[in-house]
C-alpha cells in the first residue's frame, strides 16, 4: 500500500547532506549529554518525589524512581541503535519512515506535537507561576494583565520569544546556554541532596515499603483505562504502591529521546549519540534516587507536601534560605526544559519539511546561523501563543500519552529494521533483540493504560485530526510518492 512506503536509510542520509538544507555538525557527546540534563532534569525533581512519596509509595519512591528508568532505559537502548544508525533530524518520525511507512512515520510526527510544542507551553506556564513566586517573596508584585476571567501569560510568552531568538541564533549557541543553566540546577540540585543529609532521621524510612492499601477508584472519564477496561481497584504503598508511584514519576524522564533529534547537528554521530542518550538518562537516574532517598527521610513521607516537597522539608528543619536557592534550580531546569524541547519539535518539523509532508519552504536553513529558521520561528510564535492565551492544565497528560505512544514505535522499528536491514552497519546494537523491544513497548503500554480515560479521548481526537491533514496534503506532496510517480 502506498501510505506505508518506506524512505531507504540511505536515501535519508543523502538528503540530510543535500546542500540547500544542510545543517551543521557542531554538537559533541558532552553537548548531547548536556542537552538530555536540560530537558529531563526539569520540575519533576522538585515536585514529584513528595507528590510520589506521600500518596504511592511512602519511602520505597527510591525503588520507584529506579522502575522508572529502568522502563526508560529500555526505550532509550532503541533510540540509541536508531540515532547511531540513521543519523539525521526527526527521531521517532524518521524512524518509522525507515522502518515501518510514510503514514505512520506521519503520525509520529503528528504525535510529537503532543510531546515537545504542546510540553513546551505547558512548562512556559509553569515556568512563568514560578517567576512569579520568586518575585513576590523578594517583595516585588508583577502586574496582571487581563480582562475579566480571561488573563494573559505575559510572563510565558516573553521566555518562549526570547528562547525562540536563541535557537534562531544558532546550535552552539543554544548549547553553550544550556550548558550554563544545566550547571546552575546540578549545582542546586547536589547542594540539596549534601546539605539534606545532616538533618536525614533514620526513623523516617521505616517501614521503608508501607503496608498496602486499597483506595476507591475514580469514576467517569477521569478514570484510568485501565480500571475501566479491567476493573483494577487502584492500590497504593506495598509492591504495587512502588509500580503505581513509578507511572508517576515516569514523566520526570520524559526527554532523553530528544537527544535523538539533534542527529544531524552531530559532529561523530555514531558513537556520540548513544553516549548522550544513554549517559543523560543515567546521570539523571542517578540524581533523582538521590533526592527522592534524602527528601524522605527529612520529613515522614505523610507530611511531604505536594507543590514543593524540597523547599518545604527544608522550612520544617529551620532551613528556609536553602528553598531560595531550590526555586533558581527549579527556573533553570524549566528554562532548559522550554528550549530543548522546541529544539526537538523544530528539528522534527524540519526532516518532516524536508520530505514534502509538510510545505518545503519550511525547511529552509538560514545562511550564516545554519539552523531551520523558518519553522523554528513558527514554533515559537505558536508556542507562545498557547502559553499566553489557553489553560493548559488539563492537557498536561496529552505530553504524556504522546511521548509513550513515540517509544512504542521506535521499539517495534528496532526490530524491523533488524529484519529487513540485516546488511545496515550499526555502530550501537541494542541488547537482546527482539526481548528488549518487547519489553519496553510492554512497559510503554502498560504505562498508556494508567492514564486517563479523557486524555485517551483527546489523543484519539488529535491523531484524527492528524489523519485528515495527511489526506488533504501530505499525501499528495510526498517527495518520495512524488519520485515514484514520475519513475512509473
Amino acid at each position: 500500500m502506498g501510505i506505508f512506503r518506506t524512505k531507504s536509510v540511505e536515501q535519508s542520509i543523502q538528503d540530510a547532506e543535500g546542500a540547500g538544507n544542510r545543517l551543521e555538525r557542531t554538537l559533541s557527546a558532552l553537548d548531547l549529554t548536556v542537552f538530555g540534563l536540560g530537558v529531563i532534569l526539569g520540575t519533576g525533581i522538585f515536585t514529584l518525589t513528595g507528590l510520589a512519596a506521600r500518596d504511592y509509595a511512602g519511602p520505597s519512591v527510591a525503588l520507584s524512581f529506579v522502575v522508572a528508568a529502568v522502563v526508560c532505559g529500555l526505550a532509550a537502548l532503541c533510540y540509541a541503535e536508531f540515532a547511531s544508525t540513521l543519523p539525521v533530524a526527526g527521531s521517532a518520525y524518521t524512524f518509522a519512515y525507515a522502518t515501518i511507512g510514510e503514514f505512520p512515520a506521519w503520525i509520529i510526527g503528528w504525535d510529537l506535537m503532543l510531546e515537545m510544542a504542546l510540553g513546551a507551553a505547558v512548562v512556559a506556564v509553569g515556568w512563568s507561576g514560578y517567576f512569579t513566586s520568586v518575585m513576590e517573596s523578594l517583595g516585588v508584585t508583577l502586574p496582571v494583565v487581563g480582562v475579566g476571567g480571561w488573563t494573559f501569560n505575559y510572563l510565558a510568552v516573553i521566555v518562549v520569544l526570547l528562547l525562540t531568538w536563541l535557537l534562531v541564533g544558532g546550535i552552539k549557541m543554544s548549547a553553550r546556554f544550556n550548558l550554563v543553566m544545566v550547571v546552575l540546577k546540578v549545582a542546586v540540585i547536589l547542594l540539596v541532596i549534601f546539605a539534606g543529609l545532616f538533618f536525614v532521621n533514620g526513623a523516617n524510612y521505616t517501614p521503608f515499603v508501607p503496608p498496602a492499601k486499597a483506595t476507591e477508584g475514580v469514576s467517569g472519564l477521569a478514570a484510568p483505562l485501565i480500571q475501566v477496561l479491567f476493573g483494577v481497584t487502584p492500590t497504593v504503598y506495598g509492591t504495587a504502591g512502588v509500580f503505581a508511584a513509578a507511572a508517576v514519576v515516569f514523566f520526570a524522564y520524559i526527554g532523553f529521546d530528544v537527544v535523538a533529534t539533534a542527529a544531524e547537528e552531530t559532529r561523530h554521530p555514531q558513537r556520540d549519540l548513544p553516549i548522550g542518550i544513554i549517559a543523560s538518562l543515567a546521570l539523571c537516574a542517578l540524581l533523582y534516587v538521590a533526592v527522592s532517598m534524602v527528601v524522605v527521610g527529612m520529613l515522614p513521607f505523610h507530611q511531604l507536601s505536594e507543590s514543593a516537597p524540597l523547599a518545604d522539608a527544608f522550612k520544617a528543619v529551620g532551613q528556609p534560605w536553602l528553598a531560595g536557592l531550590i526555586s533558581i534550580g527549579g527556573i533553570s531546569g524549566m528554562t532548559t526544559v522550554i528550549l530543548i524541547l522546541m529544539l526537538g519539535q523544530s528539528r522534527v518539523f524540519f526532516a518532516m519539511s524536508r520530505d514534502g509532508l509538510l510545505p518545503k519552504g519550511l525547511a529552509a536553513v538560514h545562511p550564516l546561523r545554519r539552523t531551520p529558521y523558518k519553522i523554528t520561528i513558527i514554533i515559537g510564535v505558536v508556542t507562545a501563543a498557547l502559553a499566553g492565551f489557553i489553560p493548559l492544565s488539563t492537557l498536561a497528560e496529552m505530553v504524556n500519552i504522546g511521548t509513550l505512544f513515540a517509544f512504542v514505535v521506535v521499539a517495534v522499528g528496532v526490530v524491523v529494521l533488524r529484519r529487513t536491514r540485516p546488511d545496515l552497519p550499526r555502530s550501537f546494537r541494542a541488547p537482546l533483540v527482539p526481548w528488549l523491544p518487547a519489553l519496553a513497548v510492554l512497559a510503554c503500554v502498560y504505562l498508556m493504560l494508567n492514564l486517563a480515560v479523557e486524555t485517551w479521548l483527546r489523543f484519539v481526537v488529535w491523531m484524527a485530526l492528524g489523519v485528515v491533514v495527511y489526506r488533504l496534503y501530505s499525501a499528495r506532496h510526498s517527495r518520495v510518492a512524488l519520485s515514484r510517480r514520475s519513475r512509473s
